[in-house]
């Protein structure tokens, strides 16, 4: 091993040499680099190989690269680049080829050989690490679409970039990205010879010795692919994919109608179909098109616009009246509205539009619950609000076990300063299982607590801790005795702690803020904070090791603290706690007695 790493190092001393000689680097930097050399040689030539020293090893050489890049362009020195730089290329590669045929798996150690010779323009060496990949990793499309891709747009070869599309679909005939891409290359490949065959033709020359096919020049390649893909892939998605590409090459308007009609023909009950077409509308422009455009004029033909779009949608609600259909139109209808405008005339009328597909779609019961509350914010902002406590009874009357559509109700009724918010929230409990009316009783006692009397809000703390379930009862306890003392004072709050000690469960919260309660008291009692982490450590003492230490704190800080208790509780800690838990906690008790915690 010494010598292999010998032979090595002297491998490297022609460069060091040239380096040095040029004036790039002094004598002490030379042998700066040899040291970090061979310790990074040491480590990849161990029996035990770990990917991380190749990393390291890989990065510092590239880090050497860059800092021969920046002093070059600094003094201005050109020369002896086949000396220095692709000998450390060289060198890179290797160790890349290296890593890589330890580990195979490893995508990213791919991935980071891939971008290393991008970056170094080493398009020999890519084309070969892209091949390896590909024989490795066939299961992968992304990574067949990065080489076809490299080959298409860098190396200017769309006859490679055809060959490993068509590869690639042997492994995944039934992948849309796949094809997606393949039909992009292949229109991308028409619109140069295009181009090309147009400077040829300006500038008068000869075509002849060039085969410009007229089946490519046209994107026939590309629809040949996209039949084929038609036949293997289902849904709508596909075919707006390939179609939003057709978009972006302006000699494809052949081929854009012949996707639409397939896309009627076959999808003609999909909501996605119904809704492209309807957003077509917005593309297509005005129907009276004039050379003067004034601002009216403009917002008059945004209005024709939307209004068509708003018929196509219309006549989709009829034909396929499901839920996701009228999901599109008010999602174009709410796009429209939050759209800036100058035009208050334009905005009032989106506003209108937006509600009335709202009420359409709500008596059709194809409202989905979750767009009932921004109906509801819609409402509210336009000062609707008798519409809106009308639209809040009516989507808690069909979503009757919803929790949050109860909630967006009574947040409705208690912005509005109703009347009936009492007697909704009981509505509410009633209808609504125990289970996950935590959000409800939230929500009753803070309000309860900003428009109520004290009695009344702790009747309704008490009553909350029987309503709910076990686990929801913990999070109520600590807001009842947060309230508690916010409202009633250190005495009245201790009466509560004792009294909600009575029934499991509890939260490690509920017991801390009854610790930060006394510890804000002027005459803090050591005895009272003894019983609330006794009382925490008999709940949590297995599973926290934070409270012993503070527990142990809390006797050595306070003035009524008992230092030789330390010792007991630290015993008493290391029985209790469970697996690592032990070892965290000795290593901070540790530091505790140090000082350092």
């Amino acid at each position: 091993m010494a010598e292999r790493i010998e032979q090595r190092l002297e491998d490297r001393v022609p460069e060091l040499e040239q380096l040095e000689r040029v004036g790039l680097f002094t004598r002490k930097e030379i042998k700066a680099v040899l040291r970090r050399a061979s310790a990074l040689e040491y480590k990849i030539q161990r029996r035990a190989l770990r990917k991380e020293d190749f990393i390291n090893y890989i990065q510092y050489e590239i880090n050497l690269l860059e800092l021969i890049k920046k002093r070059r362009a600094r003094t201005g020195y050109s020369f002896k680049k086949d000396e220095i730089e692709i000998s450390i290329l060289h060198r890179i590669h290797s160790l890349f080829n290296r890593a890589i045929g330890k580990w195979k798996e490893d995508i990213q150690l791919w991935l980071s050989h891939v971008a290393f010779c991008k970056q170094w323009n080493a398009k020999h060496q890519l084309s070969r690490v892209f091949s390896s990949m590909l024989a490795i990793h066939p299961n992968k499309p992304a990574l067949w679409i990065m080489a076809a891709k490299w080959e298409m747009e860098t190396r200017r070869s769309s006859e490679n970039a055809r060959h490993l599309f068509l590869r690639a679909l042997r492994f995944h005939p039934e992948c849309p990205k796949l094809y997606q891409e393949y039909f992009r290359m292949e229109l991308m490949n028409a619109e140069k010879q295009r181009k090309e065959k147009k400077e040829f033709e300006r500038a008068k020359m000869d075509l002849g010795e060039f085969n410009y096919s007229e089946e490519i020049l046209n994107g026939e390649m590309a629809r040949i692919i996209y039949r084929d893909a038609a036949q293997k892939i289902k849904g709508v998605e596909f075919h707006l994919a390939v179609l939003s590409i057709a978009k972006l090459f302006d000699f494809t308007h052949f081929f854009q109608k012949e996707i639409l009609e397939s896309l009627q023909t076959k999808f003609a009950d999909d909501p996605l179909t119904w809704d492209y077409m309807a957003r077509r509308e917005l593309e297509l422009g005005s129907l009276q098109s004039t050379e003067h455009t004034t601002k009216q004029t403009k917002v008059s033909e945004m209005t024709q616009r939307e209004e068509r779009c708003s018929a196509v949608f219309e006549e989709a609600v009829k034909a396929v009246p499901t839920e996701d259909m009228w999901k599109y139109y008010i999602a174009f209808c709410l796009e429209r509205y939050n759209r800036k405008t100058n035009s208050e005339e334009l905005k009032q009328k989106r506003l209108e539009r937006t509600l009335t597909v709202f009420n359409k779609a709500h008596e059709s019961s194809l409202l989905p619950e979750a767009l009932y509350k921004q109906w509801l914010q819609l409402l509210l902002e336009s000062n609707l609000c008798e519409k809106a406590m009308e639209v809040a009874e009516a989507a808690t009357k069909r979503f009757s076990l919803s929790v949050e559509m109860w909630q967006v109700r009574l947040q409705v009724l208690i912005q509005l300063k109703s009347d009936d918010v009492t007697q909704c929230f009981e509505e509410a409990i009633k209808h609504v299982k125990s289970k996950g009316t935590l959000p409800i009783w939230t929500l009753w006692v803070e309000w309860s607590e900003g428009t109520k009397s004290k009695e009344d809000t702790e009747a309704l703390y008490q009553r909350s801790l029987h309503a709910t379930t076990h686990a929801e009862s913990v999070t109520m306890k600590e807001k009842y005795l947060d309230w508690t003392y916010r409202n009633s004072g250190y005495k009245k709050v201790r009466r509560v702690f004792t009294s909600l000690c009575e029934n499991r469960p509890f939260s490690l919260d509920f017991f801390r803020k009854m610790i930060q309660i006394e510890n804000e008291q002027e005459s803090c009692k050591m005895l009272h904070l003894r019983e609330y982490y006794e009382r925490a450590l008999r709940e949590f003492g297995s599973t926290d090791s934070d409270l012993w230490l503070d527990y142990i704190k809390e006797e050595l800080s306070h003035p009524q603290g008992k230092p030789e208790n330390c010792g007991s509780i630290h015993w008493r800690a290391m029985k209790m706690l469970q697996g690592d838990l032990v070892e965290d906690f000795v290593a901070k008790f540790t530091l505790l007695q140090t000082g350092h915690l």
